[in-house]
């Protein structure tokens, strides 16, 4: 049986940006961890990753949980020196 380690060791990503899409999305964190590898896969999903972090900070801001917010612009740092914004 693989742990959730294991999963997300697997992925591209770090726990942090499988953990929010898992927020964003409203699914477990072993399906975002899939659901990341998918998005990896094209322009328009990892414009879809950044967007979800943003949205994810957004909310965090309007519900008042500042740390959240620190945690996510800590993880949105990382995405965007990972996986940029591709250029048209």
């Amino acid at each position: 049986m693989l742990s959730i380690q294991d999963v997300i060791d697997y992925c591209d990503l770090d726990r942090g940006e499988i953990e929010a899409i898992a927020e964003h999305e409203h699914i477990p964190i072993t399906i975002a961890a899939e659901m990341s590898e998918v998005l990896l896969c094209t322009p328009d999903g990892v414009c879809r990753l950044h967007s979800m972090i943003i949205e994810n900070m957004q909310q965090a801001l309007d519900s008042g949980h500042y740390q959240h917010v620190k945690d996510l612009a800590q993880t949105y740092e990382h995405l965007q020196r990972t996986h940029p914004i591709p250029a048209n």
